[in-house]
């Protein structure tokens, strides 16, 4: 089994990395810590799992999620997040991923996680599936909450607004997708009048409320 191994802390990696190649049967091609480096890597190395997590900075894990296809349409997806709430892992199945694994499970668990998604299969924490159908019972179909505004926007408009909440300046971030000013001054723009939000304070709350960014205790 070839995997990548994308996560935004150099230890976890190591610790990560050390650990799947204990296994048995586990080669891991690369590791990387930033989101468009994971399509990067993603596309050149075609691995057969992308152990993937959410919190990755300039692109996060969903926004990765969504382009792999494109990229490497052989390649599963195993979410590893600390995360654990429904709102995050629904945003990750549909955004086409195979497993969704939280960071405290046993290594047993990673072990069978990468094998069902590496065989076609769908795998979720025992914690992740009690907490999905428990948030699902409880909400009727009149409470069940609107639409994810964030799905107003294009892919592009995403990644500018996640690199915004980050803190990033109109240059910085053109420097950083190369391209001109003037092309972000125009999505950040259009993406306000999709959201309905002029300010940045506001659109960084947004961000956080629906998993684009962490908040500060995550």
């Amino acid at each position: 089994m070839r995997v990548l191994l994308t996560d935004d802390h150099q230890l976890v990696r190591a610790g990560l990395r050390a650990l799947l190649e204990s296994l048995g049967g586990v080669t891991v091609l690369a590791e990387c810590g930033d989101g468009h480096e994971a399509l990067t890597l993603t596309d050149k190395l075609q691995p057969d799992v992308l152990l993937l997590d959410l919190s990755l900075p300039g692109l996060n894990g969903i926004e990765v999620a969504r382009r792999v296809p494109k990229l490497s349409p052989s390649t599963r997806i195993l979410i590893l997040s600390m995360h654990t709430s429904a709102e995050y892992v629904a945003q990750a199945l549909r955004a086409g991923v195979a497993g969704y694994l939280v960071k405290d499970s046993a290594v047993e668990e990673l072990k069978v996680a990468l094998e069902s998604v590496r065989q076609g299969r769908t795998y979720l924490s025992p914690a992740i599936s009690q907490t999905v159908v428990e948030g699902f019972l409880r909400i009727t179909d009149e409470e069940r909450p609107a639409a994810n505004p964030l799905d107003r926007l294009t892919s592009r408009q995403r990644e500018i607004l996640q690199l915004i909440s980050e803190g990033n300046g109109t240059r910085a971030i053109a420097e950083r997708l190369q391209v001109s000013v003037k092309t972000v001054e125009a999505h950040r723009t259009q993406l306000m009048e999709r959201l309905a939000i002029y300010d940045v304070p506001s659109l960084v709350r947004l961000a956080v409320r629906y998993g684009l960014v962490p908040g500060e205790s995550s």
